[in-house]
């Protein structure tokens, strides 16, 4: 009996050891199964099938993003210039043929302003979710109240009404100040190379493409989107009682909010009328004659980021683009003659209509007769101007220019770290700087001189630097440089950065006092009898000087044409340059017509808020 008990245990334990050896086979398959699975690629075992690895990630990035947490801009009152709450539809990865009721998807394509064919190979084609967009529009369509109340009736798969931020705001044209934001993949990998490398950042990502958008990009960028999540199965069918989940970035001090010296409703009057007046190619810059600060900056075309065309002269901002000054630059001549002493304002010329050499003559055919230095700048006499540019030497003129905030970049900047970037900054970096002379000359050339006091030749002058020439002349001769931002804040209201209003002197020194006041009187007598004497009646009386360059535009003569002055005269508030591009030779001055215009609306602007005022 104890054989045989011993043999029943033997057989037992024997038994239990295949059993456990056969289990433990089986986990181990089972692992090296998992493992495989895990770890090494294979092709797909059915048609909708993928790496399940793969495919949960997939699943997990099928996201959208409804607020990139950019920051926004605001004018000097508050007013909203980007970013307002629309709502949109967007479309979410599903297996074909599963989005629902066909009916229901030609309501929406009616809807959506397409077709049900076009819809469905949009929704067919998705591989990340993304908004409804229409043909050639970079910005998801924008639904209405009574498309809202018909989409909520409708139930489809895939697609979902979500609240989108957009950057532009519906109701005004984008400013070109503020700039856009586009994909600039080759911009990203130089100045974000090392985000790039850690993965915090991709290449297809937007960044601001100009004016504030580009130059504060690092800033705006924020610390992160607000995004919604869309789950499916592994085979793309909707997970009907996950639905969807948002995820966004908490944070009490994000996104910051940048205040720029704009004049929102300013700013947009402007645009109306000088799109009512007809001006296809110019601009006008308005700065506050005390401290030089940006009230509206206008450049005609006007930019539109919903239809980007990098080649097209819309892009271009034309208020800090240098041109030919024409007649403006008289002003620059006269300062320049008055601090050599090569002149002064009583001084008296002829003017019998020829200057007799470099092909000059005046425009008034016949001449001016007999006028002093200040009757001729009145007159915008071209044979007085042209005497006194060869009298000078061509570094007299450069550096009175260069006095005057003329020839260099006036616009706001810090040469040190600017400390929540940690680099310098340029406030506009696409200003040019214009000049006086293509290159300095050695020697005395009197054709390049007579040409040049004019404002022609080599001269350039953006809109921008006329504007402030004014406010410099106001200051006594003292360059201020016109800001356009004067405060970063964060998300709760505090402040991040403050960028005070700064002087922008020249390292030649400034003109004196005295010459600041006898160019005033000048411009006061422009108006008053001489050139500019056809706007002379308004709401304010004001002063200025015009001007007209001859150019060559594509092989065909063309003018621009210039008003810069400022008003009221009595107590000076406004300093204002008004450009109008490639005109017809032979035509009116536009630009002193639309000055008048500009400062009669900016008189009305200021009535209107002193009632406001005196009503609260």
């Amino acid at each position: 009996m104890k054989n045989n008990s011993r043999a029943l245990k033997q057989r037992m334990g024997m038994r239990i050891f295949i059993v456990a050896g056969m289990v433990s086979l089986l986990l181990i398959v089972m692992l090296i199964r998992l493992a495989w699975l895990q770890w090494l690629p294979h092709g797909s075992s059915t048609v909708f099938g993928d790496h399940f690895k793969n495919e949960s990630v997939h699943q997990r990035e099928r996201g959208i993003v409804l607020d990139t947490g950019r920051a926004d801009f605001i004018d000097r009152y508050g007013k909203a210039i980007t970013g307002e709450s629309v709502t949109a539809v967007a479309g979410f990865p599903l297996r074909s043929g599963t989005w629902g009721d066909p009916e229901q998807l030609a309501e929406l394509a009616s809807i959506l302003q397409t077709d049900r064919k076009t819809l469905l190979a949009w929704l067919s084609e998705l591989r990340e979710p993304a908004f409804w967009r229409l043909p050639g529009d970079k910005q998801p369509y924008r639904l209405s109240d009574g498309q809202l109340d018909v989409l909520s009736k409708l139930h489809l798969n895939g697609v979902r009404v979500l609240p989108y931020r957009a950057r532009y705001i519906e109701a005004f044209a984008a400013k070109h100040a503020i700039g856009y934001i586009s994909q600039h993949p080759e911009r990203v990998d130089v100045i974000y190379g090392q985000q790039l490398i850690e993965g915090k950042m991709k290449r297809s990502e937007v960044i601001g493409g100009a004016g504030l958008e580009k130059s504060l990009d690092a800033l705006l960028r924020g610390i992160g989107p607000t995004s919604v999540l869309h789950f499916t199965d592994g085979v793309d069918n909707a997970l009907h009682g996950l639905n969807v989940r948002m995820i966004r970035q908490e944070n009490p001090y994000y996104p910051l909010k940048v205040q720029t010296t704009l004049d929102l409703d300013l700013q947009n009057k402007l645009e109306s009328y000088l799109a009512e007046q007809g001006l296809k190619e110019g601009a006008v810059v308005v700065l506050d004659a005390e401290t030089a600060d940006i009230a509206a900056m206008i450049s005609m075309p006007m930019l539109n980021p919903r239809h980007l065309h990098l080649s097209g002269s819309e892009m271009i901002n034309r208020a800090i683009h240098a041109v030919a000054p024409g007649s403006v630059f008289k002003l620059v001549t006269e300062a320049a003659a008055l601090e050599a002493g090569a002149a002064k304002p009583g001084d008296t010329f002829h003017c019998d209509g020829e200057y007799e050499r470099y092909g000059l003559s005046c425009w008034k055919p016949g001449g001016h007769g007999t006028l002093t230095l200040s009757e001729a700048l009145a007159q915008s006499c071209n044979v007085v101007f042209a005497t006194i540019g060869e009298r000078l030497t061509a570094q007299q003129l450069q550096h009175t220019a260069e006095r005057l905030g003329i020839g260099r970049k006036v616009g706001w900047s810090t040469q040190e770290r600017f400390h929540p970037l940690g680099k310098p900054l340029r406030l506009l970096e696409e200003e040019e700087a214009g000049r006086v002379f293509a290159a300095l000359p050695q020697e005395h050339d009197g054709g390049l001189l007579a040409q040049t006091a004019i404002g022609q030749r080599d001269a350039a002058m953006s809109p921008l630097q006329a504007a402030n020439l004014v406010v410099t002349l106001l200051h006594g001769g003292r360059v201020q440089s016109p800001r356009l931002v004067s405060d970063i804040r964060y998300a709760n209201g505090q402040r991040m950065a403050a960028l005070p209003a700064q002087g922008a002197p020249s390292p030649h020194g400034r003109i004196a006092p005295a010459t600041a006041q006898a160019l005033l009187r000048g411009m006061e007598a422009v108006v008053a009898q001489g050139t500019g004497r056809a706007i002379r009646h308004g709401t304010w009386t004001v002063a200025g000087k015009s001007g007209t360059a001859q150019v060559t535009v594509a092989g065909r003569p063309r003018n621009h044409q210039w008003f810069a002055g400022y008003g009221p005269v009595q107590s000076p508030r406004y300093a204002v340059a008004v450009l109008a591009e490639n005109r017809s030779p032979g035509s009116a001055n536009q630009a002193t017509v639309l000055f008048r215009g500009v400062m009669e609306l900016i008189a009305a602007h200021e009535q209107g808020k002193a009632a406001s005022q005196a009503r609260l």
